[in-house]
């Protein structure tokens, strides 16, 4: 018996011990929840990848520098009052300040309706001085500018002041002690460096987006307006309708730019947004406090970028400054003396190297200041001195000479085809010289597309008056002129229209 009980509690002991051993050798997870009172884990237990320092430094800095910027934007709602489209044209900008506006599909021109639209500012003084975009209030009703900050305070916002050359405008609202933001030293700012574009696109407020300076002065744009003051920061942060006068700023905080436009077909970001620098900015706002008004110098020039044509047949050693192309009638530079075809090389003895450049020198001028112009004529570098003139709106006639034409002989008026170059031309009659204001000259009476001339911007119904600084009588003068050159050689064409005045440079071609 006692035997018997024994056997019996050692196989008892055996089974248990197997038991167990049967157990741990099967998948844990699937017994569990049969024993288990426990919920089932919800996610692993930790991140699959651990931030190293240097990124996490990054995060933190993006972080830290949205939460700290936030405060300084605002949500600007504005009631407008319109007539029709304004005569703004149907190009890849228009459909984002079409979008900004809330301009209805197919709305009667001329008919005065008002509207709604929103977009961003930027506060930049304690007291209430905010800085948007020009196109955001420019046709705001009286009392139109409501201001909502990120505390959700509202408040009613007089205009101060705008200028459209810029998009910039000035708003103040009644307050005190608000939080302003840090204005950076453009010229450390660089290609490359990580933005910020914070602002309330699609109405969605206090939205933060990040990219990097793509580039640095990009002008021609395409915002309405020949004379347009466009020198831009160009970020691939996200800006979108609504983020107009909004800020864009560096990872110390401190605001690099007022984001004013984007390169879309679709009236929504496709990659590209532009952004006003604050040195601009600052030079506009301190003129709109002191009185309302912008007091700009303005050299009185048509210009237009210098390329590898040009250049040659201007004889300059590389593609270097701003090609003449016009002038302002009883404009400062023509008073001064610089003439059709100089190239500007210098600014006070700063180079420039774009049209966008230029204005960027020249719009913190005022006018009676007095500006050194380095220039390139014939083949000498030479010095002018300008006094900057005020804006006429209504001088901008393009100079033309006043010379006595001399009578052409017969032979020399049958019209010219330049094949090689693809343009024809033919003599000019009274009505035309009229209608030009010139005295002598042959005008385009052809050009081919995709040729040469094409290219080069020569346009059907232009007026051909020198060349090589050579006056243009007939269609026979021209033809010697170009039949004289060697091929590869470059000839400079002084070309008028009715409104202004344009420099062409063509590459002789003989077949």
């Amino acid at each position: 018996m006692k035997k018997t009980i024994i056997v019996s509690v050692l196989l008892v002991g055996i089974g248990v011990f197997m038991g167990v051993l049967l157990v741990s050798s099967l998948n844990t997870d699937i017994l569990s929840p049969l024993f288990a009172n426990e919920k089932p884990q919800i996610g692993a237990s930790q991140a699959p990848v651990q931030m190293d320092n240097a990124m996490k430094i990054i995060n933190d800095a993006m972080a830290s520098a949205s939460e700290a910027v936030l405060p300084t934007i605002v949500f600007i709602n504005v009631e407008t009052e319109m007539k029709g489209r304004s005569g703004m044209p149907q190009d890849e900008f228009h459909d984002f300040f079409r979008f900004f506006e809330g301009m209805p599909d197919g709305e009667q021109e001329n008919n005065p309706r008002r509207s709604r639209g929103s977009g961003s500012g930027v506060i930049i003084s304690s007291n209430g001085y905010i800085v948007t975009n020009n196109h955001v209030v420019e046709n705001a009703t009286d009392k139109g500018i409501k201001v909502i900050t990120v505390d959700k305070k509202e408040y009613t916002a007089r205009l101060v002041g705008r200028d459209p050359y810029t998009d910039l405008a000035l708003i103040k609202i009644e307050a005190e002690g608000l939080p302003i933001a840090h204005i950076a030293n453009i010229e450390k700012l660089r290609v490359g460096e990580t933005v910020l574009a914070v602002g309330n696109p699609m109405g969605l407020e206090h939205t933060v987006t990040s990219g990097i300076v793509s580039a640095i002065g990009r002008g021609r744009v395409g915002r309405q307006g020949g004379a347009n003051i466009e020198h831009y920061i160009q970020t691939d942060a996200a800006i979108n309708p609504g983020n107009s006068g909004g800020g864009l700023f560096d990872l110390n905080g401190s605001l690099v730019g007022i984001n004013t436009a984007i390169a879309t077909q679709t009236g929504s970001f496709m990659g590209y947004g532009f952004a006003i620098p604050v040195d601009l900015m600052k030079a506009v706002v301190d003129d709109l406090i002191e009185d309302g008004k912008i007091d700009r110098g303005y050299i009185g020039v048509y210009i237009k970028d210098i390329d590898e044509t040009y250049a040659k047949g201007l004889g300059l050693d590389k593609v270097k400054g701003v090609l003449v192309d016009g002038l302002v009638e009883d404009g400062a530079a023509k008073a001064a003396g610089i003439q059709m075809q100089d190239v500007i090389l210098e600014i006070d003895g700063k180079p420039v190297n774009s049209p966008s450049e230029l204005q960027s020198r020249i719009v913190f001028y005022k006018s009676g200041d007095k500006v050194n112009v380095k220039l390139w004529r014939d083949g000498k570098t030479i010095s002018r001195t300008v006094t900057l003139k005020a804006r006429d709106e209504d001088d901008l006639a393009v100079s033309t000479p006043e010379k006595k034409a001399e009578k052409a002989k017969p032979e020399d008026n049958a019209p010219v085809n330049f094949e090689s170059l693809g343009f024809s031309i033919s003599p000019i009659d009274s009505k035309i010289r009229k209608d030009y204001g010139v005295e002598y000259g042959v005008i385009v009476s052809d050009v081919k597309r995709f040729s040469m001339a094409s290219d080069r911007g020569l346009a059907k119904s232009a007026v051909i008056t020198e060349a090589d600084k050579k006056e243009i009588k007939s269609p026979g003068d021209l033809k010697k002129l170009i039949d004289s050159k060697s091929e590869g050689d470059v000839i400079i064409l002084n070309v008028k229209y009715p409104e202004r005045s344009q420099i062409v440079a063509l590459e002789v071609r003989k077949s």
